[in-house]
């Protein structure tokens, strides 16, 4: 049994612990139930129940807004204070928060740019680019201006906002691609193209996670749980993944004449630990 707040415990499975979003998930729905008035979750929490990527220092606190005379003083909460109209409100299952596009604003004004990054690029993916190939840019700059046009109310982390929604891209497929871009720019590669299609053998096309036209290279983010997760797989078992996604590195390495490079969570540290992974396969920025 694990206390999420005062008088609120669940159980977790060791084997199955939850995910940093599940844990912000519990923690709001704990302080939804113990509260006379139910709070209106903002901000990261929102995110959360949203089902984007969270990437931020772990806390055990959830974020709500509230109008600015409304006092408050609950303990394990983070309070922001502001108006939030009735049509930049949902409920869900018995819990309020903010809309999607609300919620792109507030993360992109107040959270550092790699967690805004992240947020941002899987909230533009269902509607920009819900699967490889596709890169739907009229409803990239349609979203990106409703959410513009709510973080233009508020002076503050205006810039920041600016510059986070500038950079998502909803072709990235998991937060490690979110902060490899970031690290390949911190490096100095401005020509960066996202799920590149490369014809196979068979006339389909193998997706590459990064051109990087700069170097003539391509470049993967080779996360465990494509291999580890059942669901991902299909069906096949663990040597028949690993095969197959060697064979298609060598097709695509062989047809286009061009250097391809993995990498992990570890080399992502920093752009220099990237850098020096990149360097091991021979691409280096111009």
């Amino acid at each position: 049994m694990v206390r999420l707040r005062p008088g609120v415990y669940t159980r977790i499975d060791p084997a199955q612990p939850p995910t940093a979003e599940e844990w912000i998930v519990l923690r709001a729905r704990a302080l939804a139930q113990t509260t006379s008035e139910p709070p209106l979750f903002s901000h990261l929490t929102a995110a959360a129940l949203h089902g984007l990527p969270v990437r931020a220092p772990a806390s055990t606190k959830v974020h709500i807004t509230l109008p600015p005379e409304r006092p408050g003083a609950q303990s394990l909460v983070v309070r922001h204070r502001g108006e939030v109209p009735d049509d930049e409100q949902v409920e869900r299952h018995g819990v309020r928060f903010t809309s999607l596009e609300r919620t792109m604003a507030d993360v992109a004004r107040t959270a550092s740019f790699e967690t805004a990054v992240c947020a941002l690029d899987a909230a533009f993916r269902p509607v920009t680019a819900p699967e490889p190939g596709v890169n739907d840019i009229a409803a990239a700059g349609e979203l990106r201006a409703r959410v513009l046009e709510i973080t233009s109310r508020s002076a503050h982390g205006r810039a920041r906002a600016l510059r986070a929604l500038a950079f998502a891209d909803g072709r990235a497929q998991l937060p490690g691609e979110s902060i490899s871009r970031i690290r390949l720019t911190e490096l100095g590669f401005t020509r960066i193209d996202l799920q590149v299609p490369v014809a196979g053998s068979s006339g389909q096309n193998y997706y590459v996670d990064f051109g990087l036209d700069d170097a003539r290279a391509w470049g993967e983010f080779d996360g465990e749980k494509k291999y580890r997760d059942e669901a991902m797989r299909s069906g096949l078992s663990l040597e028949d993944v690993v095969l197959r996604e060697k064979q298609r590195e060598d097709w695509i390495r062989g047809t286009t004449q061009r250097p391809f490079a993995r990498w992990k969570w570890a080399h992502l540290r920093s752009a220099e630990t990237l850098a020096q992974r990149l360097k091991s396969f021979g691409i280096r920025a111009r």
